[in-house]
């Protein structure tokens, strides 16, 4: 790296807004190519943002602890984010009440059969009980999943990689499989996409429509509900 540009950024890594600002101008530079190639599933911009971003701190060498300085007030956002999705659920509350039973059924199907595929997976190609145990909670929104991480022995900060990998492939995949499947509604898609890819889904289910993004919402939020349950009692009898 060019030694004046080097001794910029150390400037401007000082600041706490480098961060801030970093992710930003990241994400809206993911957004514009994504637009750009049609928003395509592959240009999902959550992972151009997360690789340029990356990139950035790696050839720089700046510690991931000096970005978040900044960038922890966009995670600070993600509560009231989160919060704020109940206006669309709202709207769907007629059509909720209807699928109420087969949502909560399929909701904690999809939460033991996420936990324990990945687990038996995992554990067939060699992976150590500590990965094995971060693997667990990959489905469920980051807070809740690297707390569930930590209290049964796993490594939240591999958790935190694994449920964004999680999530990126998830909204990638996702649309297209429900579409092979013959699954035409937005509902039924948006679940799925809610309980198996949490946030980086949501924001892609909220692409196809306003009701597949307050179903995805809805799963997503009941996931971590549910995971946080079964994911000890699983482990227990899977460890």
């Amino acid at each position: 790296m060019n030694p004046e540009l080097r001794e910029l950024w150390v400037y401007l890594s000082t600041s706490p807004l480098l961060g801030l600002t970093l992710t930003l101008l990241a994400y809206q530079l993911a957004y514009a190519v994504y637009v750009k190639l049609g928003s395509h599933p592959l240009a999902n911009p959550v992972a151009i943002a997360v690789a340029l971003i990356v990139a950035i701190l790696t050839f720089t060498g700046t510690p991931y602890a000096v970005y978040f300085e900044g960038a922890q007030f966009v995670h600070f956002l993600l509560g009231p984010a989160t919060v704020a999705l109940a206006v669309p659920l709202y709207a769907q509350w007629p059509r909720l009440k209807k699928l109420f039973g087969a949502s909560m059924l399929a909701l904690v199907t999809g939460s033991v059969v996420s936990v324990v595929s990945v687990w038996l997976i995992a554990e067939a190609f060699g992976a150590s009980d500590q990965v094995l145990r971060s693997l667990a909670p990959k489905s469920v929104t980051s807070p809740i999943g690297m707390g569930i991480s930590e209290k049964i022995g796993g490594l939240p900060s591999l958790t935190a990689v694994l449920i964004m990998l999680t999530g990126i492939v998830g909204a990638v995949i996702g649309p297209a499989l429900l579409k092979a499947t013959g699954t035409q509604d937005d509902a039924i898609r948006g679940f799925a996409i809610g309980m198996s890819a949490h946030g980086i889904g949501t924001a892609r289910a909220f692409q196809i429509s306003e009701t597949a993004g307050a179903f995805s919402a809805l799963a997503m939020g009941l996931n971590g509900v549910v995971t946080s349950i079964v994911v000890p009692v699983l482990v227990h009898g899977l460890a």
